[in-house]
């Protein structure tokens, strides 16, 4: 009953019809006095069910006050049209990766790590050959267990280098020591 009056009220009001969108919701000011100031006051009445989602982002800007004026039915149409073309772009796009997708299949098969997602690390080191071997190298003798003692004199056989990145093994790493080189 409250809404049905709040309706009724709403219309002999003094508010003044600004424009209209594409679903039929009507956007209205209204002036009020608040604290012996003149206000302007934006609101939407929604044809139908109530769904703020429903609304445009132009008329979005307009009732928080970020525009001026209310979008005209012609900016709401070219605005539209571009939509519907940034639509049609990702479809083709979505298309044509999955097409590339589809042939990369096709012509080597990937080795399922069991992981989902990701990059690869191995072909991506075996892109580098002089330091991927290292590496490689480095990582598969960790994956073998070896002692401390060994990874201490393979270290110790290796130039040192100006890295800025901090380097060791997770049990001599203590945190907040680093530094970087100066």
């Amino acid at each position: 009953m409250s809404k049905l009056l709040a309706r009724i009220a709403g219309y002999l009001s003094n508010r003044t019809l600004v424009g209209v969108d594409k679903l039929g919701n009507r956007y209205y000011t209204k002036t009020e006095q608040i604290d012996g100031i003149m206000k302007e006051k934006r609101c939407v009445i929604f044809k139908g069910e109530e769904d703020p989602t429903s609304i445009s982002v132009e008329w979005i800007c307009w009732l928080n006050g970020q525009r001026r004026r209310a979008p005209t039915p012609e900016e709401q149409m070219e605005l539209e049209a571009r939509r519907e073309l940034v639509k049609q772009n990702v479809a083709l796009l979505k298309q044509e990766e999955e097409e590339s997708r589809a042939k990369e299949g096709s012509s080597h098969k990937a080795k399922s790590t069991g992981k989902t997602g990701g990059p690869d690390l191995k072909s991506f080191i075996h892109q580098f050959p002089a330091e991927g071997n290292k590496l490689e190298e480095e990582s598969d003798a960790v994956d073998r267990g070896r002692g401390e003692e060994e990874a201490g004199a393979q270290k110790a056989k290796e130039p040192f280098s100006e890295r800025s990145e901090p380097t060791g093994s997770g049990s001599t790493f203590k945190p907040g020591t680093w530094q970087p080189p100066t």
